[in-house]
């Protein structure tokens, strides 16, 4: 190592301050996540509340991504230097892992930089012997190094440990996709994740939104996902003009796929079963006209996220085609009745590892518990909304997985339990995947660097079908 620490006693003695410094931010949000709360969420209100200049806002926000998707490998560094890891409280090994992300994978971060601030966070939350700890770590770890992942013997530990996914995970993957594809995917998802949003085609044509856009001082490319879609590759829409009136919003580009698998109609009666906050529900406002009838009904089981869909449908300019009520979906036939919708889309509650690269956390919060549990609730709200569609209309089911039992086998599952019910292919404006042998659509996180995504198109046959 280029940097050499000081001496045990020559540590800093100024005072770190809480509110302004990135990595006490850093440290506090890391706790919040480890408690169960969102990173994105966590970070963003602690970002609020800190006085951060935009550059060490750009630095906690580095690191704390940084820690969720390198904690595994984080752990297996400092394991050595650790002899009683059970008594190590938890907030400190969340520092001590903080400053190894910042050695090992920030190459223009002063390594005396991280040291001496981690020591004085280390002194400031906790008292002399837990000072005196973090201080012999660090100097270990700055005399021996890091050990070396290909030392692991097992190749699916070492794969589990290299890219900080746990075993189940990993498991599960080969299961589905194979050796080969699962390292591609875990070698993706820790890269840092894309920022596009979507064109509002209700406040105009395509045409006539760009040089808004370009005004607001964003530059993008075209996506290759969605045909909706646009990366950007400069500048941040959220808070621009543009985002404020509603002709951009921020969507990844895979989400931006049920609809159009859905593909609605102007006169179309939707439902969008599973639809807070309502990224969806608005654009399949977009594609309808109210003086033709064409009215979407969004549910969701909360009334505050209900309040987010009315919210962005307001900034979307469509609430004259949106009712946003507060319902769960799989009480969807004794609101509504037989066959009250055109078209249905069900983006269900799903274990979001389509997601890890945006919610890195998923990974070590779900379990295959979790995943087995969520596929009963998915099966309920398909069963509930089927009898809701009239005959000929078209259902959509997407998750934002990549695991089997919450896709391919929940679409088997329900046609076999639904004989009315076919499954049609699936199709996309760029024509994704045509040459697949199924009739849904899976993008995983390595394919197009969008997030993980499962779309599915049932159709509910007639009578005499």
């Amino acid at each position: 190592m280029a940097t050499k620490l000081k001496s045990q006693s020559d540590h800093v003695s100024k005072q770190v301050n809480a509110e302004t410094n990135p990595r006490f931010v850093a440290v506090s949000v890391l706790e919040n996540v480890a408690k169960g709360g969102y990173s994105n969420l966590s970070l963003n209100a602690s970002l609020d509340d800190a006085q951060l200049s935009a550059v060490d806002a750009g630095l906690c926000t580095e690191i704390v991504y940084g820690v969720l998707q390198h904690q595994m490998t984080l752990d297996f560094w400092l394991k050595p230097f650790i002899k009683q890891p059970a008594k190590v409280k938890p907030w400190v090994l969340i520092l001590l892992r903080t400053a190894l992300f910042q050695m090992q994978y920030l190459d223009k971060v002063p390594t005396r930089a991280v040291f001496d601030e981690t020591i004085q966070i280390a002194k400031q939350r906790g008292h002399e012997g837990i000072r005196r700890f973090v201080t012999g770590v660090l100097h270990a770890v700055d005399r021996h190094g890091f050990a070396d992942l290909a030392t692991i013997k097992d190749p699916l530990t070492r794969l589990s440990t290299t890219y900080s996914v746990p075993m189940p995970w990993v498991q599960q993957m080969r299961k589905t996709v194979g050796d080969d594809k699962t390292k591609q995917i875990l070698a993706s998802i820790n890269q840092p994740a894309f920022q596009s949003v979507r064109l509002n085609p209700a406040l105009g044509e395509r045409q006539a939104l760009l040089p808004q856009l370009t005004a607001a001082g964003l530059k993008w490319t075209d996506s290759e996902v969605s045909g909706e879609g646009l990366r950007i590759n400069a500048g941040h829409p959220a808070g621009t003009p543009p985002f404020n009136e509603g002709l951009i919003t921020i969507q990844d580009e895979s989400a931006m796929l049920p609809v159009e698998a859905l593909a609605p109609q102007p006169g179309d009666a939707v439902l969008d079963a599973c639809a807070a906050p309502g990224g969806k529900t608005t654009q399949i406002a977009a594609r309808l006209n109210p003086s033709q009838g064409g009215h979407v009904t969004a549910l969701d089981l909360h009334a505050h996220k209900v309040a987010l869909i009315e919210a962005n449908a307001r900034r979307m300019q469509v609430a004259d085609r949106v009712t946003a009520e507060q319902l769960d979906a799989r009480k969807a036939a004794q609101q509504f009745g037989d066959e009250a919708f055109d078209r249905i889309l069900v983006d269900a509650p799903c274990s979001g590892l389509g997601l890890l690269r945006r919610k890195p956390e998923i990974r070590y919060a779900k379990t295959l518990a979790d995943s087995k549990q969520l596929q009963q609730i998915q099966l309920a709200i398909l069963d509930a909304v089927a009898p809701t569609l009239k005959k000929n209309g078209i259902l959509v089911y997407s998750t934002c997985t990549i695991l089997k039992q919450e896709n391919d086998d929940v679409a088997t599952a329900f046609v076999k339990a639904h004989p009315d019910f076919e499954l049609v292919p699936v199709k996309t404006v760029h024509h994704l995947k045509e040459n697949r042998s199924t009739p849904w659509l899976t993008i995983y996180p390595d394919d197009f660097g969008s997030d993980g995504f499962f779309v599915c198109a049932f159709r509910k046959r007639h009578d005499n079908d």
